[in-house]
């Protein structure tokens, strides 16, 4: 069987939504057969890692690293950053030589690995999970429309002209591709998945850690994730003191960090539903499922953007699998996850008010939640199990080496 080499922004052990979808790929590709191996860039050390490393196991699965820094004025550093990471996937294909080089956003990582691919005479895909021009807009680190992002786009569409195939994690990436003139049959979906065996058996109460919280005997509505602005957390704190029907005595959980954390707990503090408001902060990885295990209600209020239009996240569908309700704002990344009053409740984004409704309307009909429960992991089960979405990249894989033979 082929071996495929993914270049990476980070990998594990770091832990991110980032991480957790690269691990999923490349766990779900060694069960199909495939030979795969990862590449982490420079940038694996600006999250602690030590630079001295050339490879490292983490959870079973191999990455190669590149073991040096770069400095120098924006731009010039950039481009060493992409030198460094070309002759680090040169060099491990003379130790492990691979048939396809299979990258990963940022556009970075993908000019790096068109430029080694095209050295060896190697097919390359290159995916992107957001574009990072308006991810920087949704973290605060950019302003759309300014030079950085202009250049950060043109980087995007030069690396997506250079590629062999392009995947993207949502349908709202691939229609922007077509829009921008891209090849619509040069372009596939592998959407975010869950790996089953890692949520799909969700454990009991944790009784434990309710009485710990002050959450015993409470209906509980809950945030697990980071504290970004554009995840709209602002907006579920403020609908707290919206709730006037069958959730007006519920609590609200919030778990995790971010650079909104310090802002959100003045604004809680200041809330009339203050005492029904618990920051948790972050807890490890392992942990997460134990406050899951409190949750009736799981809320993502993100606000509307291009980033949030355009990009699907990942925890809903972890909400999902876990067997609990999922409520959610309307913007075009939900919506290709949830159905409405099928598999979730969808609500009005950047509008409190209209997510408090949308979650007393949840509590005041618990006859339902069984059924939009099973419902809703069946969705996940049939159309984001991981074990099946990693199907989508064999046809592709086939189809490059198939050619490389031939050509």
């Amino acid at each position: 069987m082929a071996r495929i080499l993914h270049v990476l922004d980070h990998s594990l052990p770091l832990h991110s939504g980032y991480t957790f979808r690269t691990r999923a790929i490349l766990k779900a590709q060694t069960g199909a057969g495939w030979e795969v191996r990862g590449i982490t860039g420079v940038r694996q050390y600006q999250h602690g890692q030590e630079p001295a490393m050339q490879a490292e196991e983490a959870e079973g699965l191999h990455f190669f690293r590149t073991p040096q820094r770069v400095s120098g004025p924006p731009g010039l550093r950039e481009w060493r950053e992409i030198r460094a990471l070309e002759q680090r996937i040169i060099d491990v294909h003379r130790e492990w030589p691979f048939d396809i080089v299979h990258a990963h956003s940022p556009a970075l990582n993908g000019l790096a690995a068109a430029r080694a691919a095209a050295r060896l005479g190697l097919p390359l895909v290159y995916e992107i999970r957001a574009f990072w021009e308006d991810a920087a807009v949704g973290n605060g680190t950019g302003r759309e429309g300014s030079l950085k992002y202009r250049l950060t786009r043109a980087l995007e569409n030069h690396v997506v002209a250079r590629a062999d195939r392009v995947a993207v994690i949502c349908e709202g990436l691939r229609s922007d591709l077509v829009a921008r003139g891209f090849d619509a049959g040069r372009i596939f979906v592998s959407p975010n998945g869950v790996d089953m065996e890692l949520f799909g058996n969700p454990p009991p109460r944790d009784e434990s850690l309710a009485a710990e919280l002050g959450l015993t005997g409470r209906d509980v509505i809950g945030y697990i994730g980071s504290f970004y602005d554009y995840e709209g957390i602002d907006d579920l704190i403020a609908a707290m003191a919206h709730l006037r029907g069958a959730a007006k005595h519920a609590h609200l959980l919030l778990v995790g960090g971010g650079p909104m954390e310090a802002a959100l707990r003045a604004q809680a503090a200041a809330s009339s539903a203050a005492e029904r408001i618990h920051f948790v902060g972050r807890v490890p990885h392992e942990a997460v499922e134990r406050y899951y295990s409190l949750v009736d209600v799981l809320a993502y209020p993100r606000k509307r953007m291009r980033l949030t239009d355009l990009v699907t996240p990942l925890k809903p569908l972890e909400a999902m699998a876990q067997g609990r309700l999922v409520a959610a704002s309307d913007v075009g990344g939900h919506q290709e996850l949830i159905s409405d009053g099928v598999t979730g409740a969808l609500f009005p984004a950047d509008d409190p008010a209209g997510a408090a409704n949308a979650i007393d309307n949840l509590f005041a009909d618990k006859a339902m939640w069984a059924a939009r429960k099973a419902d809703a992991r069946a969705f996940v089960e049939r159309e984001r199990n991981w074990q099946k979405n990693i199907m989508r990249y064999d046809p592709v894989y086939h189809f490059l080496l198939g050619r490389a033979k031939n050509g």
